[in-house]
């Protein structure tokens, strides 16, 4: 059976593979974009699975005809051409929970050093200025919450569970989820994220949730909300994020997604000393291609056996 796989794998893990039964064909592909070096040939006429990011602006999966899944190296699949995949009954998996340590970890750190004015010291620091400062805060007592439940929200809260915060979530139904104090769904979003002095956004991107936090939403926030977002930037409004900014209603915010990315030189988050910016960079770790091998070596076993793969994507729910 053969792979197509745009992720460069070791000797090892390729022998691995093999190993298992299958036949590997690499093509080269970039970290998280597109490569005009993935095009179709007839070499790769009777692959039947694809391990990859993106190598779909150049590569036209229409064209192979024995396609019967993809696995992508990512979590969010808007970049995968969904209608073919639909067309043409091909399973769809991602990478769901790959990268929720690594985030965790991001999103943990940028809540302490919100409160406890790490900018601000560094800055101090920078220009020989001995000056205490008697505004630092405390997450203990205080209240969460998390705009999505999945794993990456999982694996933050169960590390907060430690700072003696109050974790809320917010999900599609409000079903109760481990390591949550309580959770609501989704028609209480307004209810649930007037109770929190931190608000964490980790919802998949669809068509629901585009500019699912507007100026309504934040109008219901507490004065003086910290936010993280690490899911998506079109989540948010942006040009209602920045007003808020600006007057006060979030205090600070952790930002590594945005609406266009790279981040405009023009925008003015760049400038604001309330918003710390990183370039969709939390989920980096010297431990990604292991854990993203390991569940596709997971998955490649099951698929030889017949067996449920998991990361299954639900297309029509768009995660």
């Amino acid at each position: 059976m053969k792979v197509l796989t745009t992720i460069k794998l070791s000797q090892e893990e390729r022998e691995k593979l093999e190993e298992l039964g299958y036949e590997l064909i690499y093509r080269k592909e970039g970290d998280t974009k597109a490569s005009d070096e993935v095009e179709y040939s007839e070499e790769l006429k009777d692959v039947e699975i694809m391990f990859c990011y993106n190598p779909f602006e150049t590569l036209d999966i229409s064209l192979m005809k024995n396609l019967k899944w993809i696995q992508l190296g990512s979590v969010g699949i808007n970049h995968a051409p969904l209608d073919k995949i639909v067309q043409q009954n091909i399973i769809l998996t991602n990478n769901n929970g790959g990268f929720s340590i690594p985030i965790a970890e991001w999103i943990t750190l940028n809540l302490l050093e919100m409160v406890k004015n790490s900018r601000e010291f560094y800055e101090k620091q920078y220009n020989k200025n001995w000056k205490r400062d008697n505004t630092l805060l405390e997450l203990y007592g205080k209240t969460v919450g998390f705009i999505g439940t999945g794993s990456i929200a999982g694996e933050t809260a169960k590390r907060l569970q430690a700072f003696g915060m109050n974790i809320i979530g917010i999900n599609s139904s409000g079903r109760s989820v481990e390591n949550f104090n309580k959770t609501y769904s989704i028609d209480k979003l307004n209810e649930a994220i007037s109770q929190c002095e931190f608000i964490v956004v980790a919802v998949p991107y669809t068509e629901e949730t585009h500019h699912l936090i507007n100026e309504e939403v934040f109008s219901n926030m507490k004065d003086g909300t910290y936010l993280v977002n690490i899911a998506r930037g079109s989540i948010i409004d942006e040009e209602a994020l920045i007003k808020n900014l600006s007057n006060g209603k979030i205090k600070k915010a952790a930002l590594d997604v945005f609406e266009v990315e790279p981040l405009p030189e023009t925008s003015p988050l760049w400038n604001m000393n309330n918003v710390k910016i990183s370039p969709h960079n939390s989920g980096v770790s010297e431990m990604n291609h292991k854990t993203r091998y390991n569940m596709f070596y997971e998955n490649m076993k099951r698929f030889s056996k017949n067996e449920e793969l998991i990361n299954l994507v639900d297309i029509s729910r768009g995660y």
